[in-house]
This record gives C-alpha cells, sequence and structure tokens, in this order.
C-alpha cells in the first residue's frame, strides 16, 4: 500500500531531484523509493571506508607476485648488502 510522505529540504534539493527523475523518465517518488528501497544504499559508508573498498576490488584484480622462500630471501639480501666487503 502506498501512502503519501511529506518531507521538508531544500530548494536547491528538490530542482536536482526533479531534474534527475526527469533524465531518467520516473517521479521523484519513483526514485527515492529506488534508493531507499535498496539494502545497499541504506548503508552510510565513510570516504575512508569506500577508499578500502576500492583498495580491495583493486587488489583482487591485480596479478599475483611470486613467493619466494624465507631462506632465499635472507641469501639475496646477505649477499646485496656484503658483496662489497668479498
Amino acid at each position: 500500500m502506498k501512502r503519501k510522505l511529506t518531507l521538508t529540504v531544500h530548494e536547491d534539493v528538490i530542482k536536482y531531484a526533479k531534474r534527475k527523475a526527469k533524465r531518467r523518465g520516473i517521479s521523484v517518488s519513483q526514485m527515492f523509493e529506488e534508493v531507499i528501497g535498496n539494502e545497499e544504499a541504506n548503508e552510510i559508508e565513510t570516504e575512508s571506508q569506500r577508499a578500502a573498498k576500492r583498495l580491495l576490488e583493486t587488489l583482487k584484480q591485480a596479478d599475483s607476485t611470486d613467493t619466494k622462500q624465507d631462506k632465499k630471501l635472507i641469501r639475496e639480501f646477505v649477499k646485496r648488502k656484503f658483496s662489497d666487503y668479498l
């Protein structure tokens, strides 16, 4: 059952919402219903959370690097560090 809802918002927000709804070919009410009805849109994220999400997505898409055994890494490090003394 649909009911009427009255909201108090700045006039600029109303103008923007009407323009956006018109571009999408839907009513402001329908657009509001889509945004509020979508569970993911209800989650308020901070800028840090959004940045972390983007980083995780980037890491998922990145190629994995080859891993080496610890002993081999230590040998390579020691060799580089002390190569001038040998």
